[in-house]
């Protein structure tokens, strides 16, 4: 039974930091909106402790279901607690991964943000350099690539 009061104990505080971790993806799409780098790095911190925590406790999870029986070769942890017949903790690992896939959600939405101020500093450096004119290519990851020929015809 004490394995199951740790589980209870893990699952609370992953759904504690989830949230923490939403608020800190909201203010991370606005500071992003308003290009306020100085901000945007100490919230970055903050992100990657509350994702270092949350890592910690998945395998603090995982080594719990263990010593309950769960074998991680016989699929997903969610079925096992299932199985076991354990409502509450069923419950609170499925708000726990609600939580996560909304963070993730935002997650997705921050990058996108991001790779489109990466995209207007490409095209911005472009206009900059002189480099308007030329045409452009797709790499292997999608991103555009400024082809430039020149042909050399003479040098000294």
């Amino acid at each position: 039974m004490a394995a199951i009061d740790d589980l209870k104990t893990l699952l609370a505080q992953d759904i504690s930091q989830l949230d923490e971790l939403a608020d800190v993806l909201g203010r991370e799409k606005t500071l992003l909106g308003n290009s306020d780098l100085r901000q945007l790095e100490a919230l970055t911190q903050e992100k990657n402790r509350l994702l270092g925590a949350i890592r910690e406790r998945a395998k603090q999870k995982i080594r719990t279901l263990v010593q309950m029986g769960y074998r991680p070769e016989n699929g997903e942890p969610s079925r096992f607690i299932r199985s076991a017949g354990l409502i509450d903790v069923t419950e609170l690992w499925q708000q726990a991964d609600s939580k996560l896939k909304t963070c993730q959600a935002l997650n997705q939405t921050n990058g996108r943000v991001i790779s489109h101020l990466q995209k207007r500093l490409s095209r911005l450096t472009d206009i900059f350099r002189g480099a308007t004119g030329q045409q452009k290519l797709y790499g292997a990851r999608g991103e555009q690539t400024s082809v430039s020929s020149s042909t050399v015809l003479a040098s000294a």
